[in-house]
């Protein structure tokens, strides 16, 4: 299903929610209200409401899909900037949840919707991608989806609320509270994951469901008329497509090339609308008209338009034509009940069945494990998830949408109903946005903050390669923090491969812009482990490595916040952009293809490209080697400017005992995240001959003391100095607080690299080194990819840390980062409202 502006949602529609606080403040009564009936809802009040307490009386909740177009952390802080912008800081939203479901079929509370309910397995948000594989993580999926294409940056409000860890109500909890408050409506736009978990384990409260309005399924014999050698002529699977002389066009807002749109921008919400189309089209090349649906939109027109008219049995609305189908959708594939069929977790390796299902029932047969999958491939296909319209008790009585009915006014270039409504909504004055961003901070000009070395010599020229964790971010301030004239950070390389997704790389910018850095050149890398995306669609790929890494708590969702401290960052004028140009691959140019998101190999080019024809790079890695290996493999002119690769990474197990860091892959015991994470990139890299000064797991562990990194922290008080403080604060209580981080104090062994690279002489002097021959083993094996090894017949050694003094470490740090030269430049959002940056503070 292509999206619009989509995340995907479940929206609780509760009427009357007389016990919510409404947006403008009013409170409607409980004591004055009486109850008459449910069904049909009806209430007396005892005197008169205001016009804000009438419109409150629809009520909204939201709660975010978490297993398809959108990584967490960026989701919900998206959606309260939303709702801060529409003046609805009233909505609960509710994200993820640490359950899980045991082997016996017991759900735990708060199960956060990571993954499918079939691959939801045990207390953990650790689970593969089964179906979420389809969806690309890099251009044209999750990265422009959690960017909305670059616009989010650029126009949407700070607003007041955020992610943090902890303190965000969980999808559960907020569809718990709504839905016992009494008879609702629900929509939804995504996976229907979370409402299926809900439904299953509070039983009880299925009553107070008045409808469910879902988005998906292609219902109705969709390519009966097709040829056999030849789809060219089949409609698209557009559900609302009823028009056989444009099939592919009957849902396309933009056939009337933007002409209607772009004459209708009276609000914020337009205008956001409009630039996040307009991105949209621009990127999607010539075929955009044919394969872009706005269906999520379509599915609020009819569902609130069926809403709003009494006894509304049939569905009768403006937007479309409904009929009642039987309908089932298809969870597993024939033959049914096969024993060894290892693709089915609720029947293989369990006692018994869960959720009571039968052996040989409908769900008993294989499942899709992914694109590649050969039992699908031999069948022409597998049928997971699609809908079939039955008859009798095998398929469940449904309202369907079947097509979009024309506009009534036949004079509007606008040939549907839906496109006109749309339109008028979104840019009615009645309840419209308060800002957008440049309103909210009007005084804010988009203009780089660059440092002035002129007269000041370069020192040792680096590229920090980072996968974004939280420990990635100190060692990057740490980095910023030292002169000049003896560490000059040429450029970042982002690599998505680790602890955070791509979309995460907007925090970089905003760091380098608060440290007067604009100049330090940053580059995206693959979002795909080294060999792990499909041969024929090599815009998706296996998540077979990524998976290690928790969704929820102490991983994905809390790395992209960054623990809830980059909401409140000030925002840099760079950004992660979906602009794009034809030199570049593009089907054409966008509006501003200079503002093109490099890549991590051109950025590498270019520094080399900048260097003296005898002067060599150094180069830190603190994450997987994904894109060090692009910049091996690519030429050998390119590996010989480098003068030493500092490897943050690897564990050299000493005994049976000591082992790796991989927790949530069982069978592997002794590897360590970042070379598990790409065994093949660090494989490769190991046996290129590069100079390597590895710090190894057993050396991080020593360092892994948040007292002895906070101590000496809290005696400084630089604006970096206390955003460390904070920031290392709250990882501290959640890893006292909570199981889901009680392996959070890793983050600290993460900033040891850029000590080793630039710290004080004291602090070196407590270093001592030995050589090895290590070997990295990668054999497509989870148990053992990952290993290192000592290897005596290879030919080159690496340099390998073998121990440190803790307090020297973080007396270095503590002094760096609380030195008053080259502190931050510019401060908290507060200040901005006056017209300037304050100077000296971070949030």
């Amino acid at each position: 299903m292509t999206q619009f502006l989509h995340i995907p949602l479940i929206v609780l529609l509760l009427i009357p929610s007389i016990l919510q606080k409404s947006f403008c403040n009013s409170i409607i009564n409980p004591s004055k209200v009486k109850t008459i009936s449910w069904k049909p809802r009806a209430f007396v009040y005892e005197g008169f409401l205001t016009e804000e307490e009438c419109n409150h009386l629809v009520s909204l909740a939201i709660t975010i899909s978490t297993n398809s177009w959108t990584n967490a952390g960026h989701a919900v802080n998206q959606i309260y900037d939303l709702l801060y912008m529409m003046g609805r800081d009233d909505v609960a939203v509710g994200i993820g949840g640490e359950g899980g479901i045991l082997e016996d079929g017991s759900i735990l509370p708060d199960v956060g919707g990571y993954f499918p309910i079939i691959d939801q397995q045990g207390n953990s948000t650790v689970g593969n991608c089964r179906y979420s594989q389809v969806i690309p993580l890099g251009l044209r999926g999750r990265l422009d989806i959690d960017t909305k294409y670059g616009h989010i940056k650029s126009f949407l409000p700070q607003g007041s609320r955020k992610y943090f860890p902890l303190r965000q109500p969980t999808t559960q909890q907020v569809m718990v509270d709504k839905i016992s408050g009494g008879p609702i409506s629900i929509l939804s736009v995504g996976s229907s994951t979370n409402l299926a978990i809900f439904l299953m384990s509070y039983p009880h409260l299925k009553k107070n469901i008045e409808h469910i309005y879902i988005l998906g399924g292609g219902v109705g014999p969709r390519r009966l008329n097709c040829p056999t050698s030849s789809t060219s002529s089949c409609p698209s699977g557009n559900v609302y497509t009823g028009d056989n002389t444009a099939p592919d066009a009957e849902y396309n807002f933009f056939t009337d090339p933007f002409a209607s749109y772009q004459k209708n921008q009276h609000t914020f919400e337009a205008q956001f609308c409009f630039k996040v189309l307009k991105m949209v089209c621009d990127t999607w090349g010539p075929n955009f008209s044919k394969i872009f649906f706005m269906w999520d939109s379509f599915l609020a027109g009819v569902a609130t338009s069926i809403m709003s008219k009494e006894n509304n049995i049939n569905g009768e609305n403006e937007f479309a034509d409904m009929e009642f189908k039987n309908i089932t959708v298809v969870t597993s594939n024939k033959p049914y009940g096969i024993s060894d069929d290892l693709s089915n977790p609720f029947f293989v390796g369990v006692n018994k069945p869960k959720f009571q299902l039968k052996r040989n029932g409908v769900h008993s047969g294989h499942v899709l494990t992914g694109p590649g999958d050969p039992f699908c491939i031999a069948r022409n296909g597998c049928m997971d998830g699609s809908t079939r319209q039955v008859a009798g008790q095998q398929g469940v009585r449904v309202l369907v949408a079947v097509r979009a009915k024309p506009n009534p006014n036949k004079q509007r270039t606008l040939d549907k109903a839906f496109y006109q409504h749309f339109l008028d909504v979104i840019n009615q004055p009645h309840q419209t946005g308060k800002y957008n961003f440049t309103t909210q901070f009007p005084h804010y000009r988009e203009v780089a903050n660059l440092p002035d070395l002129t007269g000041r010599k370069r020192g040792k020229a680096v590229v920090f390669d980072m996968d974004m964790s939280p420990g990635d971010f100190l060692a990057l301030i740490y980095l910023l923090k030292v002169p000049v004239e003896e560490i000059h950070l040429k450029a970042i390389l982002v690599t998505p491969t680790g602890w955070a997704n791509a979309a995460t790389i907007d925090i970089i910018y905003d760091l380098l812009h608060i440290m007067k850095r604009d100049d330090i050149l940053v580059g995206l890398g693959d979002t795909y482990a080294t060999n792990q995306t499909y041969p024929n669609f090599k815009s998706i790929g296996s998540c077979k490595y990524r998976k290690a890494i928790p969704r929820g708590a102490g991983g994905f969702l809390d790395s992209d916040t960054l623990y809830g401290y980059a909401h409140d960052l000030p925002r840099s004028p760079r950004r992660y952009t979906s602009e794009n140009s034809v030199s570049h691959g593009a089907p054409q140019d966008t509006d501003h293809p200079e503002l093109r998101q490099p890549l991590a190999l051109e950025v590498w080019n270019s520094v080399i490209d900048s260097l003296g024809s005898r002067s060599k790079v150094t180069v830190l890695t603190n994450g997987p080697l994904t894109s060090l290996v692009q910049i091996v493999v690519s030429n050998k002119k390119s590996t010989s400017r480098i003068q030493e690769v500092i490897i943050v990474g690897g564990h050299i197990s000493e005994d049976m005992n000591d082992e790796g860091d991989v927790r949530n892959i069982p069978l592997n015991k002794y590897a360590e995240l970042n070379m598990f994470l790409d065994p093949l990139a660090a494989k490769t890299v190991f046996n290129s001959g590069l100079n390597i000064t590895l710090i190894p797991l057993a050396v991080q562990r020593g360092v892994r003391q948040f007292s002895l990194a906070l101590s000496p922290l809290k005696t400084k008080n630089s604006p970096e100095a206390v955003f460390a403080t904070n920031l290392l604060s709250t990882l501290e209580w959640l890893h006292k607080a909570h199981s889901s981080y009680r392996d959070i104090d890793m983050f600290l062994g993460e900033i040891l690299g850029s000590a080793v690279l630039a710290g004080h002489d004291s602090f070196l002097k407590t270093t001592s080194y030995s050589l090895k021959k290590i070997e990295v083993l990668s054999t497509g094996s989870e148990s053992e990819d990952g290993w290192m090894i000592t290897d005596q017949n290879k030919h080159t050694t690496v340099r390998v840390l073998e121990s440190v003094s803790p307090l020297a470490f973080y007396d270095t740090f503590a002094n760096r980062l609380g030195a008053k030269e080259q502190s931050a430049e510019t401060g908290s959002f507060s200040m901005k409202r006056k017209g300037k940056w304050h100077q000296g503070k971070m949030p």
